[in-house]
């Protein structure tokens, strides 16, 4: 049985990986060191999505402290040295796409993050295969999400159409970009972006999911 979409473009974190105890303890690292008290993880993970730049931001005004450039790069020396550190794929996330790939479907990843730690983390949990160097991360030359030139970028990079694609994400910024560009989306609701959504699908989702498993399941009955 065919499945309807040529090309699934995931997200990162919070759809094909839980980053969430990464990224939580390398921003209270941060926070500590300007003498902060740390935050709860759930604080921290509700201020992912819009690139480090707006998370640390986030994170120091959270805990009564100031952001400066000086603070962002401290972040990113912090993070990169411990991007893989609890960081995993979601259960199920290895096989849906091993599934994907030999049914023809072209899979490619849109994230926020930069490019080095995208790729670090692609190949860290042995995910890069699955992409090809179909990447668009948020220091390249597309403005990051909700702007829809990334997402629209790899639609026309694969020569489709955007009626051919369905964009998989878990959160409020990834269902914006897949509003913006007029395509379907996948809203992942086990991830962490994913807690602040309505329990209701709103305009845009296609389908919601609350394991990757179900995303097989759901294409082949809308096949």
């Amino acid at each position: 049985m065919a499945l309807h979409y040529k090309l699934i473009i995931f997200d990162l974190d919070g759809t094909l990986v839980d980053s969430a105890r990464d990224l939580t303890e390398s921003a209270n690292q941060l926070i500590a060191e300007r003498g902060g008290e740390p935050l709860e993880e759930h604080r921290i993970v509700r201020m992912v999505g819009e690139g480090a730049r707006v998370l640390v931001f986030r994170a120091l005004v959270a805990a009564g402290l100031t952001f400066d450039d000086a603070a962002l790069s401290r972040f990113l020396d912090i993070y990169q040295a411990r991007l893989l550190r609890h960081t995993r794929p979601y259960e199920g996330i290895p096989e849906t796409l091993a599934a994907l790939n030999t049914r023809n479907i072209r899979l490619a990843a849109l994230t926020n993050k930069p490019l080095a730690a995208t790729k670090a983390i692609l190949e860290g949990t042995r995910l890069s295969a699955f992409f090809a160097g179909a990447i668009v991360a948020g220091d390249g030359s597309f403005a990051r999400k909700p702007v829809p030139d990334g997402l629209l970028s790899l639609v026309r990079d694969a020569g489709l159409q955007t009626e051919d694609v369905l964009f998989v994400g878990d959160s409020r910024i990834d269902l914006e970009t897949a509003q913006a560009a007029g395509i379907r989306m996948c809203l992942a609701r086990y991830g962490f972006g994913a807690r602040d959504l309505p329990a209701e699908d709103p305009p845009g989702v296609a389908f919601s999911i609350t394991t990757p498993r179900e995303l097989l399941l759901r294409l082949y009955e809308m096949s």
